[in-house]
């Protein structure tokens, strides 16, 4: 399992707080079922197409999904020794590297999220290993400030250049992980082989990030579930089912992984400013987008600013952003003016 799906794939199938409610889905003597699951990114997915039987005769899906799923991983695994990425980390400061169009789109929007948030840091997983999250086992001891400052100043998206002729490090050592982008973008990928073919009610999950569209048959609407936080270890609670119309979904926490150390709590969420775990009270993030790969950034990234700064970068971004803080009275939430639509 490659380092850029390991971490991506604990933080969306263990933190990512959705379950598919599909009971009660109701099927039309027109309506048929194409289903198709699998592994991918160092995880599951699970594809559900809903078409009249005139038009999903003699249509088989699942051998485009597998190979664009297949491409995504080839280009963005850095467990496969010729991938896309490991070749870019392999390079030195000052030579461009031509990409591919997945690859540009995937560095791009990291990028604009990166500069737009400040807490998505595509090249922070050194630092991530740094803390104990990544492959490696944890720390037996908390990294000291001078590793810490050493560590930040090697990393940052504002050392990337891209540019028509492909991408370029400015500095030597600089590494790429996308594990808060590349797992949407293997989501929006597939809804485009699902929707060139003329299909537009589906939902396709990989490890927990979502992306659906349209409705299910007998006119009867998409219903998520958002986990709550604070259930019992091994529990998995309803907080609260929302009707997410045609987007991609993703949520992210900081109660599932984390460990302890010298008596104090270190989330896996890292503030690539700072270079420390994040330590405030908010613990869940949902967002709703268009694309999958930007809900997927976009919940990590908000999750690390914490419950005062989400709420006004949700609101200043007009973004549909669902929160869950802690208070010494419970658990409390947020819905940005733009979710609200979605309760």
């Amino acid at each position: 399992m490659n380092r850029v799906f390991y971490r991506q794939g604990l933080m969306a199938f263990f933190l990512l707080t959705m379950t598919l409610l599909m009971a009660g889905c109701g099927q039309s003597d027109k309506a048929e079922e194409l289903y198709f699951e699998g592994k991918t990114m160092g995880t599951t997915y699970h594809i559900k197409v809903f078409a009249e039987s005139s038009k999903v005769a003699g249509v088989d899906l699942h051998p485009e999904i597998k190979q664009v799923l297949k491409d995504v991983n080839q280009s963005m695994s850095t467990y496969i020794p010729d991938s896309e990425i490991n070749q870019f980390n392999q390079l030195p400061a000052g030579q461009v590297m031509p990409i591919s169009a997945d690859f540009r789109n995937v560095v791009a929007e990291s990028i604009r999220l990166g500069e737009s948030t400040k807490t998505l840091d595509v090249t922070m997983g050194p630092l991530i290993d740094l803390w104990g999250f990544g492959p490696d086992k944890k720390p037996t001891k908390r990294p000291s400030d001078e590793a810490l400052a050493a560590m930040v100043a090697k990393i940052g998206v504002d050392k990337l250049e891209l540019t028509d002729a492909g991408l370029m490090k400015t500095i030597d050592g600089l590494e790429l992980s996308f594990s808060a982008t590349a797992k949407g973008y293997g989501i929006d990928k597939v809804a485009q082989v699902i929707e060139s073919h003329g299909f537009t009610n589906y939902m396709v999950e990989i490890g927990g990030e979502l992306r659906v569209s349209g409705i299910k048959p007998n006119n009867i609407t998409w219903k998520i579930a958002i986990e709550q936080p604070d259930a019992e270890p091994g529990v998995r609670k309803v907080h609260k089912v929302i009707e997410p119309g045609t987007n991609g979904i993703a949520t992210s926490g900081d109660y599932r992984i984390f460990y302890e150390m010298d008596g104090v709590t270190y989330s896996h969420l890292i503030d690539p400013v700072t270079g420390m775990p994040s330590r405030h009270d908010l613990v869940s993030v949902t967002v709703l987008h268009p694309s999958a790969m930007t809900a997927d950034g976009l919940a990590t990234a908000i999750t690390v600013m914490g419950m005062e700064k989400a709420q006004k970068y949700a609101e200043e971004h007009d973004l549909p952003v669902y929160l869950i803080g802690k208070s010494d009275n419970g658990l409390v939430t947020y819905s940005s003016p733009a979710f609200k639509p979605y309760l």
